[in-house]
């Protein structure tokens, strides 16, 4: 029994019924909070700005020169297009990158014109453009007001509503942000085309087209320019699943007209940044030779200087036949030594470019050299190619992606084969130039034997002849990267410009902002709810007092809205005195199962005042008096007597009096105006209640009063408060414990229940009061278990007890 009993004490149960039923008693306040919620929605709505989104599409092609093959130009360009497409994503979303396309478009110079609600960007809308002085100070983030006085003349104002603080000043040429002391106010006419310079703004203002019309407003305000290039860095940049070499653009904002000009110029950026890029190789080579060229020009006219000379000197016209042959023939020897030296030194690099790098798409092409030879040129072409491929996987694959050995054996295969080769070929252009130099000192030979006038002339013009062909093979070097430069397209290919076609609004979210709206409307209300439910400890139903205490319920007492206690006779017909007669026939069955016969008593008590004591006690005796038996109401709250107002008698004599000797029963004991009722009230308030109620006069007063009484109705004191009422406890058949709704809190319950456990209390119950169906924790058994039908079928039974408007309901509840 005592561990049922904990067990029960102990157990929590959440009823989710009555948590629910609680909500929908707040309905009020949900309403309110949503409405709340979407009346500031509202709000923000209509004065959120419309955001756009747009796009553009662009491809990165490897576009080689036409005019040249793998085998002709000047170099090889076998990068593969993976390298450059990553290249170009990261690139698009620099900060260099971005501050080029912002330092092109001006986007830190902002305009902006009145709105319904708030300054609205006007960005292509104004009559004019604003042209600014890079290397003067501008004002930053204060919109300047132009007014327009004319289609030519304008305003420029600057006003503060509260003494401006220190602003700043930027120049763009630079970037640098200085300090400045602003006025209250600045104003300007000016003339558009007109210079300005004022201490807030130095530029102009330039026509673009537009008509301006007089009172027309706009602002021009300046940005930091790190900031707005900051901004544009978030551009969206991504690769398309349409191909590996395609790449998206979309970027977010506010005006559709900025946002097409800002995607189509950073993609011209790009476009000529990459051609730029592209042709360093062309230009480089351009410039070295326009030097080489010049140098060799010098030699070439100091030689043709040196012969005319010489000529002249010695009055020679020309070679003779025999000199005029062996000149043909060492010129001859002469151009294919140096083009067999030329073939060798290729060969030498590229033996030592293959022996010490491990990248191997920048491998200069044979044809640089002349090399045509098929074994050479076809294993360069396969080492680059190997080469181009692993590139294509390091940008998409994992570091141990498996091909990337195979790859590897295959180049380093085809590097000892290409290293065999060039080996072979050192070894036969060595001969081939063995055996050139060899002719080339047989024909010099032969030359010492001429006169001393032919060979030195013969001397001269092989220089000049060397030379010569020297300059030609730069010039036409030259001529061919001119081509190469001129011919060159970008990598860059716009597929799909950006451009305004409408649609693009992707916010604001309107429907999102009203559902949130009401999640949060519905949100907060539920939350404060279910705290008030978390930390309640109030008892609400019958289901919290059994779920607190083993002690039984005997019945409910609904909520009385007369101004007299006396219900049951004000109103006898009414719910509540059916619930008290309910209670009265619980307590004869408790009697009868007990086997007692004559005078029976009840005592009332409950855990601290307020809860109905009293109320409960004048109505029980009220309806054993009305069954026709003899019935007494005693008061025994001796430190706060109560029960004399109701029955219009007094309270000066009472037991009290009895107790300490002062008066006999009949004294102490006055009727009332109804049959069979008496009552005893408490009298004086003593200095020692206790201990009157534990004396032997209390006894002799019990005994005399079952003597003459058939119902003994006990009012005590709360037992939370003081112990008088377990004193009184030996003297009765049975114990109502009286618990209020919504008023007692589960700890008042220990007392009693302790009691209880420990056996010194017997014969208890509880009596819920002041119970109401319709409250907001929606629990209901009726009224007195039984008596409490509802309108359909209790109003041939009950009275309706008078109803309170809404708003009295609610004033009472404040009072």
């Amino acid at each position: 029994m005592e561990e049922e009993f904990e067990q029960q004490g102990a157990g929590i149960n959440f009823d989710f019924k009555g948590f629910l039923i609680r909500i929908l008693s707040y309905w009020y306040l949900f309403v309110i909070c949503i409405l709340i919620g979407l009346g500031i929605a509202y709000y923000v709505n209509v004065r959120k700005l419309p955001v756009y989104r747009l796009g553009s599409m662009i491809s990165i092609k490897d576009d080689q020169n036409p005019f040249f093959t793998s085998n002709t130009s000047l170099t090889f360009n076998w990068g593969g297009i993976s390298d450059k497409v990553n290249t170009a994503v990261t690139t698009l979303k620099t900060r260099s990158h971005n501050e080029k396309v912002v330092e092109e478009l001006q986007y830190y110079i902002q305009y902006l014109k009145e709105g319904e609600y708030q300054k609205v960007d006007a960005y292509g809308q104004t009559p004019f453009t604003v042209e600014i002085d890079t290397m003067a100070g501008q004002l930053l983030n204060h919109p300047l007001r132009i007014e327009f006085l004319s289609d030519s003349k304008y305003q420029l104002s600057l006003t503060f509503e509260e003494p401006p603080s220190a602003g700043k000043l930027m120049v763009y040429d630079t970037k640098e942000k200085f300090p400045i002391q602003l006025d209250q106010n600045y104003s300007y006419k000016f003339a558009l085309e007109e210079e300005v310079e004022t201490p807030i703004f130095k530029g102009v203002l330039h026509t673009n087209g537009l008509r301006a019309q007089q009172g027309n407003v706009f602002y021009v305000q300046f940005l930091d320019f790190n900031a707005v290039v900051k901004k544009y860095e978030n551009i969206s940049v991504g690769t398309s699943s349409k191909g590996g070499s395609i790449i998206d653009l979309a970027l977010v904002d506010g005006n559709k007209a900025k946002i097409v000009d800002y995607l189509n110029t950073t993609a011209k950026v790009l476009s000529r940044d990459m051609l730029h890029r592209k042709n360093l190789f062309a230009t480089k080579t351009i410039r070295f030779i326009d030097s080489s060229l010049a140098v060799k020009a010098g030699e070439l006219q100091a030689v043709e200087e040196e012969m005319n000379d010489f000529m002249q000197q010695n009055q020679i016209i020309d070679l003779t036949t025999e000199s005029a042959s062996l000149k043909t023939e060492l010129n001859t020897y002469d151009l294919e030594l140096r083009e067999l030296e030329r073939q060798l030194d290729y060969y030498q690099n590229l033996e030592s470019y293959l022996r010490s790098r491990s990248d191997y798409s920048q491998v200069p092409a044979p044809s640089v050299s002349g090399i045509s030879e098929p074994s050479i040129s076809g294993g360069v072409s396969r080492i680059i190619a190997l080469a181009e491929q692993r590139s294509k996987y390091q940008y998409s694959t994992k570091a141990d992606f498996p091909a990337f050995g195979d790859i590897d054996r295959q180049i380093n295969a085809t590097k000892e084969v290409l290293l065999e080769n060039i080996e072979s070929s050192k070894q036969l252009l060595q001969q081939e130039i063995s055996g050139v130099r060899k002719e080339i000192n047989d024909l010099e030979a032969q030359a010492r034997q001429l006169p001393k006038e032919q060979q030195d002339l013969l001397n001269i013009e092989r220089r000049y002849q060397i030379s010569e062909q020297t300059y030609k093979l730069f010039l036409s070097k030259r001529n061919e990267a001119g081509l190469v430069k001129a011919a060159n397209v970008s990598d860059v290919q716009v597929i799909d410009r950006a451009k305004d076609v409408g649609g693009g609004k992707i916010g604001p979210n309107t429907e999102l902002n009203y559902v949130m709206a009401l999640i949060f409307g519905f949100s907060i209300p539920l939350v404060f709810v279910f705290l008030i439910v978390f930390f309640d400890n109030r008892i609400h139903s019958v289901q919290d007092v059994e779920r607190l205490s083993q002690i039984p319920v005997l019945g409910l007492i609904g909520k009385s809205r007369q101004d007299s206690n006396l219900v049951v006779y004000n109103r006898p017909k009414s719910s509540i005195a059916e619930s008290f007669r309910g209670l009265r026939t619980s307590l004869q069955f408790i009697y009868k199962r007990k086997g007692l016969e004559g005078s029976k008593t009840v005592l009332l008590t409950s855990s601290v005042s307020g809860e109905g004591k009293t109320f409960c006690s004048m109505n029980l005796a009220s309806v054993f008096a009305l069954s026709g038996k003899k019935t007494v109401l005693v008061g025994l709250d001796l430190r706060k007597p109560k029960i004399f107002n109701d029955f219009e008698i007094k309270n000066e004599i009472g037991i009290v009096n009895y107790l300490v000797g002062q008066q006999d029963l009949a004294s102490i004991t006055q009727a009332t105006r109804y049959e069979n009722l008496d009552v005893i009230t408490a009298g004086a308030v003593p200095p020692n209640p206790s201990e009157l109620l534990m004396s032997e006069q209390m006894d002799e007063l019990m005994e005399a009063l079952k003597h003459q009484y058939d119902y003994i109705i006990l009012d005590t004191p709360p037992i939370g408060l003081v112990s008088d009422a377990l004193n009184l406890f030996r003297h009765t058949d049975a114990t109502l414990y009286v618990v209020r709704q919504n008023y007692t809190k589960d700890p008042m319950l220990n007392v009693i229940n302790e009691k209880y456990r420990k056996g010194e209390v017997k014969n208890v119950s509880f009596v819920l009061n002041y119970f109401q169906q319709k409250a907001k924790y929606g629990y209901g058994y009726g009224y007195g278990y039984g008596y409490g039908y509802g309108d359909t079928y209790g109003n041939g039974y009950h009275e309706n007890e008078p109803s309170n408007s809404f708003w009295s309901r609610i004033f009472k509840s404040k009072k």
